[in-house]
């Protein structure tokens, strides 16, 4: 893949499942902002897809 067909792919991600999660949105409720940042990159399996993704980006830079 090339660098904007993995920013799409993210994109993607994103606005399907990520825009209206509602462990998010509980989790910065009860947790705060930090909280919930961390919850998605370290042990959401979405924000494990988005971690893909930026590493493969990091690798055609």
């Amino acid at each position: 893949m090339d660098r904007k067909q993995l920013m799409e792919e993210i994109e993607d991600i994103l606005h399907t499942y990520c825009n209206h999660c509602l462990l998010k949105a509980t989790f910065r409720k009860e947790k705060g902002k930090a909280y919930a940042h961390k919850f998605c990159i370290k042990q959401c399996t979405v924000g494990e897809q988005i971690r893909k993704c930026g590493e493969q980006l990091l690798k055609i830079n």
